[in-house]
């Protein structure tokens, strides 16, 4: 029973090391953050339009090759744009709102061709 117990504490132990081995998930620009894929994107609200900025494993990424678009919906209302690099490690899209409870979804093609798709829920 003894060498039960320890096996099991022993994979929960390397169950919490890889989720904290991820990424890191906390907002470095006052966004939103979600992880797709190895990389954590942040989606910034910016006047009448949205930054999207790129990591990986805490490392900004060149965004410079990067693509895709940005779908928000508020209540009824659905908005489109087109994700555009910014400079460094982001993309902006506008004009589009992100109001509190505002849902978004960045799908995102990377140099490779990939396509990622993040979706954000604005508080």
């Amino acid at each position: 029973m003894k060498k039960v117990l320890i096996a099991a504490a022993l994979s929960l132990m390397a169950v919490g090391f890889n989720a904290q081995a991820h990424g890191n998930d906390k907002a470095q620009h006052g966004g939103v953050v979600q992880a797709a894929g190895d990389m954590s994107f942040e989606l910034v609200a910016q006047g009448d339009g949205a930054l999207l900025y790129i990591g990986d494993h805490g490392s900004p990424m060149d965004a410079s090759q990067f693509t895709g678009k940005l779908t928000v919906l508020n209540g009824a209302e659905k908005t489109e744009a087109e994700l555009k690099p910014a400079g460094g490690n982001k993309l902006s899209a506008g004009p589009v709102k992100l109001g509190k409870g505002a849902k978004a979804v960045a799908t995102v093609t990377l140099p490779s061709s990939k396509t990622l798709t993040v979706r954000f829920s604005v508080k």
